[in-house]
């Protein structure tokens, strides 16, 4: 999570919006029950209160869950270290990830240790750390 957090209206609003659905259908599951005399009218309603008082009682302990996306958040591989398999593609961690080139930036060598210096999506902009022998790979790439 990131120091500043999101208000928390829009972290609301977001977390409503995926718990709806399920309510939805706990709602047309529970009135179909009472329709058919399987549960009271007054059951029924018990439960949907339930339902949505556990929702409520779990929004602060999922809060941070339904932040908005954070570039620097924690699983993001910027700044980490990573080796090119390829000229296209650098493992950093258990992760392959494709490698945007910069215009005219030679291509990796395999093997080439690298740093990560931006993110595009799903692909990554890399550089080669300080103190990299030469000819262990590209520049920046």
């Amino acid at each position: 999570m990131s120091a500043r957090r999101a208000p928390t209206s829009r972290v609301a609003l977001r977390y409503l919006r995926f718990h709806l659905p399920g309510l939805a259908i706990a709602a047309v599951v529970l009135a179909a029950l009472a329709y058919w005399d399987v549960l009271s009218r007054g059951l029924a309603l018990a439960l949907a209160a339930l339902w949505v008082l556990k929702d409520v009682a779990l929004f602060p302990v999922l809060r941070a869950a339904y932040e908005p996306d954070d570039s620097a958040a924690p699983g993001r591989p910027l700044g980490e270290l990573g080796v090119a398999v390829d000229a296209d593609w650098v493992r950093v961690g258990p992760e392959l990830w494709r490698v945007r080139h910069a215009p005219g930036a030679p291509a990796l060598a395999p093997g080439a240790r690298v740093r990560v210096v931006a993110l595009h999506g799903l692909e990554v902009e890399v550089e080669m750390p300080l103190g990299t022998p030469p000819g262990e790979g590209a520049g920046r790439a």
